[in-house]
């Protein structure tokens, strides 16, 4: 498990993100996101669930400290990514952040039992999209380190 004191260093350490989406545009509105956010990122961004997997599995310098994932992409889909992650040892502690234009009730309650923590369905424009993003990464990030089983869902 990661040390507890990345929340107290949030501010000086730069956050770790990667983002798992197929579509370029949503990738560049990501990235400027979170340049409009008052908090130090790095981002790494792959394009589809194969990828994502071989990225993971072949990274052996730092592991994010935050995974945004994207629900439907080729390849691999966001459903098996996380699936696979929360099954792998070395994985399964990286806190993840589901990004979907589903709002399906049905979907989001099988991502949380498979692992996901928190659930944003994808807004419609830039502000809001850094709201949710700015809402999204301390619930991430907090709720790995604490011992209950809080799920949220963030709708912009």
């Amino acid at each position: 498990m990661r040390e507890v004191n990345f929340l107290s260093t949030m501010h000086t350490k730069p956050i770790y993100i990667l983002y798992a989406d197929d579509d370029t545009d949503d990738c560049h509105l990501f990235k400027e996101a979170l340049k409009a956010l008052p908090i130090h990122t790095r981002i790494d961004t792959v394009k589809d669930g194969g990828e994502l997997m071989d990225f993971l599995s072949n990274n052996n310098a730092q592991l994010p400290n935050v995974l945004f994932l994207d629900i439907n992409m080729p390849c691999k889909n966001g459903f098996e990514c996380l699936t696979e992650i929360k099954q792998n040892e070395k994985l399964k502690d990286i806190p993840v952040v589901m990004f979907s234009t589903s709002n399906s009730r049905e979907k989001i309650s099988v991502l949380f039992k498979s692992g996901a923590n928190v659930y944003v369905h994808k807004p419609s424009n830039f502000s809001q999209l850094v709201q949710v993003i700015n809402h999204a990464l301390p619930l991430a990030v907090e709720n790995i380190y604490s011992n209950n089983a809080l799920k949220y869902i963030l709708n912009a």
